[in-house]
């Protein structure tokens, strides 16, 4: 019995001693030159289903929920935040090059379509990131619109 005490006292020091091991939050504040809307037209409807749905993994402004501030649930947001900017950063849009963002463009499509975004361990606790079909609708037009206007840029 005292072994076992031992054991949890030693898991609780730790897991006192992890709340002090913060990564830095991804908050930017701003809208940056390489912003996807610097790019593309993003009317204001789009730009909210981005916002709700997207954004926290896919830019360089996270809203981060209650539960982050206790470990190790900010290491593990983190390292979904971090994997979803390398995929795309919308915030970093304009630094990718033409094909690239094409490429991106259709990658969202295809996600849009097969249904594997937003992710469903996201919208698992944020149920306001589950996208209805209208809004999917929406996005899919703005794709297919934004895809369009890269190509007459290009080609200019």
């Amino acid at each position: 019995m005292k072994g076992i005490k031992k054991i949890l006292l030693g898991l609780l020091v730790i897991f006192i001693l992890i709340q002090f091991v913060q990564p830095a939050r991804n908050k930017s504040r701003q809208v940056m030159p390489n912003d996807i809307s610097k790019i593309v037209s993003v009317p204001s409807d789009v730009q909210g289903i981005l916002k709700k749905a997207c954004y926290d993994c896919h830019s360089n402004n996270t809203e981060y929920p209650w539960y982050v501030n206790m470990q190790p649930m900010h290491w593990f947001m983190n390292n979904h935040i971090q994997s979803g900017k390398a995929e795309l950063n919308f915030s970093e849009f304009g630094s990718y090059t033409s094909r690239r963002q094409q490429s991106k463009l259709r990658s969202i499509e295809n996600s849009l379509k097969d249904g594997s975004m937003p992710l469903n361990s996201y919208t698992l606790i944020h149920r306001n990131a589950i996208l209805t079909k209208t809004e999917k609708l929406l996005l899919m037009n703005w794709v297919q619109n934004s895809k369009d206007s890269l190509n007459k840029k290009n080609f200019n």
